[in-house]
């Protein structure tokens, strides 16, 4: 199933819980990244899909995760890089940023950097 479908047939919350649990991020600071109240969350079952905006919210945090952890080819790593500032990004820490599409942007932007061994 490619990403765009996913978007649209939705993300479940299971999904949404794997992907916290990656990121080392409780439900609370989930919700603060996607435009939905933690309560919502909360009322969710398992299996049930968020709606389209949502699950495409999910869905670019997620392409940070796999991407953050391909740059840095550690998970310790990367999650420490994801929650220090960072003066390429206005000092604040990626994980911050990740609440929109132009925070998702930069965040990728900046793994591809150095990626490439670009550091700003």
């Amino acid at each position: 199933m490619d990403l765009v479908e996913l978007g649209n047939r939705g993300v479940t919350k299971d999904a949404l819980v794997h992907l916290a649990k990656y990121l080392s991020i409780t439900m609370s600071e989930v919700a603060r990244l996607l435009p939905v109240t933690e309560r919502t969350i909360q009322r969710y079952t398992s299996k049930k899909p968020f709606n389209r905006v949502v699950s495409e919210q999910i869905l670019q945090i997620a392409e940070v995760a796999a991407r953050g952890s391909e740059v840095f080819e550690d998970r310790n790593k990367f999650l420490t890089w994801m929650n220090h500032p960072n003066k390429a990004l206005r000092d604040k820490p990626p994980i911050r940023l990740l609440n929109s599409k132009f925070g998702v942007d930069m965040v990728l932007d900046e793994l591809g950097r150095m990626e490439h061994g670009v550091f700003s």
